[in-house]
């Protein structure tokens, strides 16, 4: 890695649908962009999400190359060849090698797993679960409404609700939680076109088999690898009322590109604020 892009590195701690729109918008600005992940993702939209590198060995999204590498050496190189490395390191131990000039927690657990407002130069959070200030630089609201995308400077994003924004006039309606534990056998891919109570899935468990249903009618939006084991009342699957929307089951959505904008906001804000650009 050239002296000039190491010291604009930025590493992003998940790789989910939401931060893969963070890690593509700085990516497209020129940032070099780095990926912690843990060993086993559980993105829903699958399809725009660079976390499914961990699986599938790479991921591609909206043209852009996610890669997943073993060390910081190889992880150097494929950000030299243009791809975006992914690693397998929840915990962030790479950062006791590598200090990256912006480290973006985008991992979206609504609490903070670990990160640290020293462990980089800029350290943005995205949702509740941090204090601007005090565990990190900035936090960038991720609730939809008029505050989406929004910098906050001191204090926390607004609390998790629990309920999904609403879209098409649907809001928890849409989103299917596991009926039972189990494995995950997957029946429709994602970007079908369902009807309500048509079956999407099965659950096979200590209790048999157990169907997963479209709660509506419109367009599989997202829905978990097959094969993954669910437990009881995970989030597993979305479904667009919208049928218009069937394309952009395969593209970053407005809400991640609106966070987006925020994280590199945030970070030209800083580094104004402290001389660096």
């Amino acid at each position: 890695m050239q002296n000039q892009k190491a010291e604009s590195l930025v590493i992003v701690r998940g790789g989910g649908d939401l931060a893969t729109g963070t890690i593509q918008k700085l990516y497209n600005a020129g940032f070099p962009v780095w990926v912690l992940e843990c060993s086993q993702p559980t993105a829903i939209r699958r399809k725009v999400a660079f976390s499914e590198a961990v699986y599938d060995g790479e991921a591609t999204v909206e043209g852009i190359r996610a890669v997943r590498v073993e060390d910081r050496e190889q992880a150097a190189k494929e950000a030299e060849q243009g791809n975006i490395p992914v690693l397998i390191d929840g915990e962030a131990r790479i950062l006791q090698k590598v200090r990256p000039h912006v480290l973006v927690d985008a991992i979206l657990a609504k609490r903070n797993l670990g990160t640290r407002r020293d462990m980089a130069e800029i350290t943005i959070a995205l949702g509740p679960g941090f204090r601007a200030g005090e565990d990190v630089d900035l936090v960038v609201e991720t609730k939809r409404g008029h505050q989406l995308g929004r910098l906050i400077w001191e204090g926390e994003a607004l609390p998790n609700t629990g309920i999904p924004g609403v879209i098409g006039g649907y809001g928890k309606e849409r989103v299917i939680h596991a009926p039972a534990e189990g494995c995950l056998h997957v029946e429709r891919e994602i970007g079908s076109l369902v009807q309500k109570g048509e079956r999407l899935a099965v659950i096979s468990g200590k209790e048999g088999e157990t169907e997963v249903d479209s709660p509506l009618e419109g367009v599989l939006r997202g829905i978990l690898r097959d094969g993954f084991w669910v437990p009881k009342g995970m989030k597993l699957a979305d479904v667009d009322p919208r049928k218009e929307e069937q394309a952009n089951c395969f593209t970053v959505s407005d809400k991640a590109r609106c966070i987006a904008g925020g994280v590199l906001e945030g970070i030209l804000a800083l580094e104004n604020r402290r001389g660096k650009r």
